[in-house]
């Protein structure tokens, strides 16, 4: 077991090797990106990753706190399933209604991986060949439907 100022610090060391792995990783664009807290340019959609002791998770979290339109958002995520599903090449969890940390609705397009530990040094390059490929695979298809939710929103 880990002092909570160890576990602080191992999170903190593996989101920086992260970080410093993917940074000359440029978006679909050819653009600089900060892959680890990547910014849509669409308020109320977020792309999130997490890890704790026991998995890790990717996700496209829609946060609207008007329920129809964080709805209209999801519903319009849908029309791009079938999209979405060939480029991610795997299926992922689709959630319209849930809650998130913090007891906040929202809506929730996630993967995720079981079996890894992020205090388990030896898990990281299982964790960063999780993260990488989905994230840049993130970025192709949000470079395609972009513009749809820049209108929409």
């Amino acid at each position: 077991m880990y002092s909570k100022d160890e576990a602080a610090h191992l999170r903190q060391q593996f989101w920086i090797s992260f970080g410093q792995y993917m940074k000359p990783v440029p978006s679909v664009t050819g653009y600089p990106v900060n892959w680890i807290n990547y910014k849509t340019g669409v308020k109320n959609i977020f792309f999130k990753m997490d890890v704790t002791n026991k998995s890790a998770v990717i996700s496209i979290q829609l946060t609207h706190q008007d329920a129809d339109i964080r709805n209209l958002i999801f519903n319009q995520f849908e029309e791009f399933k079938l999209m979405f599903g060939n480029a991610m090449n795997e299926p992922w969890d689709w959630i319209e209604n849930t809650t998130d940390d913090y007891g906040k609705t929202i809506s929730l397009i996630s993967a995720s991986l079981d079996g890894v530990n992020i205090y388990n040094q030896q898990h990281w390059p299982q964790l960063i060949s999780f993260f990488k490929p989905r994230l840049i695979l993130l970025d192709e298809f949000w470079d395609n439907v972009k513009p749809v939710f820049e209108d929409l929103v």
